[in-house]
């Protein structure tokens, strides 16, 4: 009985662990989540702050939101009750959530580098350290550290003469010092291109928010031609307006590199219609990820050779497009649905050539 009602546990929480990671793809590319256990995971959300949130200025403000937008999301589709905690690196987040996140009122923490003295050194036990056992206690003890901060202050070269390799990287974590990367088994990242906008109004119709969607799908693949780039990843948000019932759409995916106009509204159009609930929409945000130099493209071993040949003339089109966009206006070409209720294209273009108004970002990775 003991074992079937465990076995039957471990499958509830397997089940809700991959509904959980499905939720935080939302929030970041799956790239950027690492799974530390069974109910813990590792996020690094550097690239989705400004692009979720571009109106928020602080970054530390950015995270407390997000980090807030996740809750409210886990808790509404699974009834789960997730602590969160924040930091500068994957170690302060760490001992954010296990110190002081389950003991707040909104289950949320955060350690900035600024705060190691005062919330990292203060930890009353040793053993509520990351990384920290009786044993490695006991150890420390006979060295006269009885604290954190006697930890963080003690002799480095000591500490790797009594212990090791791991006597100094004890003394850096209690220093705050964390090297670790979330995303070890991805090298390198490059820049990302994104651009959001508040919209004027409250966008009710799908039909709307879905032009804008394509508009800006179309702006970022003329950016990654220009720039000399493909994207390997995508991620949109449209943010719900304040008197919308629904929640916001956030989702990210994994694609084949292209900078195919074509392919990035589709592929956009796709994944707003994935997730989105209903509701009227007041930001829309895109951003291509997981960039790569376009001049290494190969072919896709998946379509025929019509099919490859179909999409290089659709880009000798695409690019021919752009040179008359640059060279005249890039209102010298448009659709006829840039004149459809709703469109932003022409107004966006012309405040000071589109870049007052767009938040068009080249954003390189700072973490």
């Amino acid at each position: 009985m003991f074992w079937k009602t465990l076995q039957q546990n471990l499958q509830l929480y397997v089940d809700y662990k991959i509904e959980v990671t499905d939720i935080l793809t939302n929030y970041t590319s799956i790239d950027e989540i690492h799974s530390y256990s069974i109910d813990e995971s590792f996020l690094d959300i550097t690239e989705s702050l400004n692009f979720f949130y571009p109106e928020i200025k602080n970054r530390y403000e950015q995270m407390n939101r997000i980090a807030l937008d996740l809750q409210r999301e886990i808790r509404d589709k699974l009834g789960l009750y997730v602590t969160v905690g924040m930091g500068d690196n994957p170690l302060l987040a760490k001992l954010a959530m296990d110190n002081y996140a389950k003991h707040n009122d909104n289950m949320r923490a955060l350690i900035r580098y600024e705060d190691v003295p005062n919330k990292l050194w203060t930890i009353p036990k040793m053993t509520d350290f990351w990384g920290i056992g009786k044993r490695t206690e006991k150890r420390l003890n006979k060295l006269g550290i009885t604290s954190i901060k006697e930890l963080a202050t003690a002799d480095p070269l000591l500490l790797k003469q009594k212990l090791g390799t791991i006597g100094l990287q004890h003394f850096f974590h209690a220093n705050g010092i964390d090297e670790s990367n979330v995303r070890e088994k991805y090298t390198p990242k490059s820049t990302s291109f994104s651009n959001s906008q508040i919209l004027p109004r409250d966008y009710h119709k799908q039909r709307e928010i879905e032009l804008v969607i394509k508009e800006m799908a179309e702006n970022l693949a003329i950016r990654l031609r220009k720039g000399g780039k493909l994207t390997s990843n995508l991620s949109l948000y449209a943010g719900a307006a304040s008197t919308s019932e629904y929640s916001s759409v956030k989702v990210s995916r994994n694609i084949e590199a292209t900078q195919n106009t074509k392919e990035l509204q589709d592929l956009a159009i796709s994944l707003f219609r994935e997730k989105y609930q209903g509701g009227a929409i007041r930001q829309i945000g895109i951003s291509g990820n997981q960039l790569s130099d376009s001049s290494v493209k190969q072919l896709s071993l998946f379509e025929s050779v019509e099919e490859n040949h179909s999409n290089e003339k659709q880009e000798s089109l695409q690019k021919a497009i752009d040179e008359i966009r640059e060279t005249f206006d890039f209102l010298s070409i448009q659709k006829a649905s840039s004149l459809s209720e709703g469109s932003r294209v022409i107004y966006r273009n012309k405040l000071i050539g589109g870049h007052a108004a767009s938040q068009d970002k080249e954003e390189k990775d700072v973490s």
